[in-house]
C-alpha cells in the first residue's frame, strides 16, 4: 500500500502538478512511430490485468536505430518494474537509445529502486512517458530527475489511452478509494429480469464473455444477497490462465443458501461482508468452505470500499441488483457505468430494474453519464460512461 511524505502536496493540486509536468504536444509533433511505441507499452501492461494493485499497469520498450531491443511489463506488486525488464533485456543497446514508457518513471525507493535512476544508469539518450505518474511521490519529479541527467524528456504521447489503462490506479490515489465500476445488462425497456425473477440471459454470449474480461482486470466483485439467491453466479473470469477477482458478497442477514457456487473456493476466492454477530452458524458453514468472513461495523458500500482499499485494491466491480447498486451510486462508490443493452422487450410493471430509488422526483434531478462511449458487442450495445466525481 503506498505511502505518503508528511510534506506531501494536497490531493487537489495533483492536477496541476501533473499539467505542469507533462509537455502539451500537437499531434503533427507526434511521429506515429512514437504512438505506435506507446500503444505497445499499452499493450505489454495489460498482460498483468489484476495481478499488480496497489500499483499500476506498466509496459515499456526501449528503441534504438528504429528496432525494438527491450521490452518488459510490471507483472505485480514488489516486482520489478517495467523499465528495468526491458533494460534487462536491452542490454549495452541501451545507451543511446530511447524508452517508451506508459507511466512516469518512479524516482523513489520502495520495494524496487527508482527506474529513473536505472535509466540514467543505462545511458538512454530519450525517455518518452505516456503519462505522469499522480502519486506525490513521484508526479512529474521522475521526469525532472531524467532532465537534469540531460536527458531528453517528452511525456503525454498516447496520454489519454494511458490514463484510461490506469485510471484505477489515478482513482485510488486521488480519492483514498478503489475505483468502482457498475456494471449491469438490461433489455431495451430497461429490465434486468422478468417479473417472475429469471434472468438467464439477458445478453448474448458476446456479451456475457466481454464481462468475463472486464471481471479479469477487476480486483473484487460485488454482489448483494438477493442476487446469490436468485442468481447463484460464480463471477469468475471464466478463463482458466487468467486473473480472477476477489469474490465479495455484502449480507446483513447471512440468509444465504449453502448449494452457492461461491462458496466453492477451489475455483476463486470469496469474501463475505457482514454486521458483528450475525447468524454465527453460517458463519462457521462459510468458514469451513475456506471462505473468509469479515464483520463491519456497518455495512455500507462505502464501509466496503475503505475495508477493500486497507486491502489495496484498484479497481472494484459492482455486479449486483437495483437495490445495492442505488445505495452504492448514492455514496459515491461508484465512478463508471457499464450498461450491456439487449435488444429485447420483457415488459412487467413489477419487472426489476439496474438501479434502484435514488430517491429523485424530477427529471433535472437525473445523473448524468460524462465522456460517454457505446459499441456493439454481438447483437448488443455496451454503453460506458463516467459519474461526477464527489469531492
Amino acid at each position: 500500500m503506498e505511502t505518503f511524505p508528511a510534506d506531501a502536496k494536497p490531493i487537489a493540486s495533483l492536477a496541476n502538478r501533473q499539467q505542469q509536468a507533462t509537455k502539451q504536444l500537437d499531434n503533427s509533433e507526434i511521429q506515429e512511430f512514437d504512438r505506435a511505441m506507446m500503444r505497445r507499452c499499452i499493450e505489454l501492461a495489460r498482460r498483468a490485468l489484476g495481478k499488480t494493485a496497489p500499483n499500476p499497469l506498466v509496459g515499456c520498450v526501449i528503441v534504438r536505430d528504429g528496432k525494438i531491443v527491450g521490452e518488459g511489463f510490471h507483472p505485480g506488486a514488489g516486482q520489478p518494474h517495467a523499465e528495468v525488464f526491458a533494460l534487462r533485456e536491452a542490454g549495452e543497446l541501451a545507451a543511446g537509445a530511447t524508452a517508451y514508457v506508459s507511466l512516469e518513471p518512479c524516482n523513489h525507493y520502495g520495494r524496487t529502486p527508482p527506474c529513473s535512476e536505472a535509466l540514467i544508469k543505462a545511458k538512454v539518450a530519450k525517455v518518452v512517458a505516456g503519462m505522469v505518474d499522480p502519486n506525490p511521490l513521484v508526479a512529474g519529479t521522475g521526469l525532472d530527475q531524467l532532465r537534469e541527467a540531460g536527458i531528453e524528456v517528452v511525456a503525454g504521447v498516447e496520454g489519454e489511452a494511458c490514463q484510461k489503462l490506469n485510471e484505477a490506479f489515478v482513482h485510488r490515489i486521488l480519492h483514498r478509494r478503489p475505483f468502482g465500476i457498475l456494471k449491469y445488462a438490461m433489455t431495451l425497456d430497461g429490465k434486468i429480469a422478468t417479473s417472475s425473477g429469471h434472468s438467464a440471459w439477458v445478453t448474448g454470449q458476446e456479451a456475457r464473455s466481454e464481462v468475463h474480461r472486464v471481471r479479469v482486470g477487476c480486483d473484487a466483485v460485488i454482489v448483494g444477497g438477493n442476487t446469490v439467491r436468485l442468481d447463484n453466479p460464480l463471477l469468475t473470469s471464466h478463463q482458466p490462465d487468467r486473473h480472477n477477482p476477489l469474490r465479495v458478497v455484502m449480507s446483513r442477514t447471512l440468509d444465504l443458501p449453502k448449494s452457492a457456487w461461491l462458496w466453492e473456493t477451489s475455483v476463486a476466492a470469496t469474501l463475505v461482508l457482514t454486521e458483528p454477530g450475525v447468524n454465527p452458524e453460517f458463519q462457521e458453514f462459510l468458514m469451513a468452505k475456506g471462505v473468509e468472513v469479515v464483520e463491519l461495523s456497518s455495512l455500507t458500500p462505502t464501509n466496503a470500499m475503505a475495508y477493500l482499499y486497507d486491502r489495496s485494491f484498484l479497481s472494484v466491480l459492482w455486479e449486483c441488483g437495483g437495490t445495492l447498486a442505488a445505495k452504492a451510486i448514492a455514496e459515491g462508490a461508484v465512478q463508471k457505468i457499464m450498461a450491456f443493452i439487449a435488444p429485447k422487450i420483457v415488459g412487467g410493471q413489477n419487472a426489476p430494474t439496474p438501479v434502484g430509488d435514488l430517491g429523485f422526483s424530477a427529471m433535472t434531478d437525473a445523473l448524468t453519464l460524462e465522456r460517454v462511449s457505446w459499441r456493439t458487442v454481438g447483437t448488443d450495445c455496451v454503453v460506458e460512461g463516467y459519474l461526477k466525481i464527489k469531492d
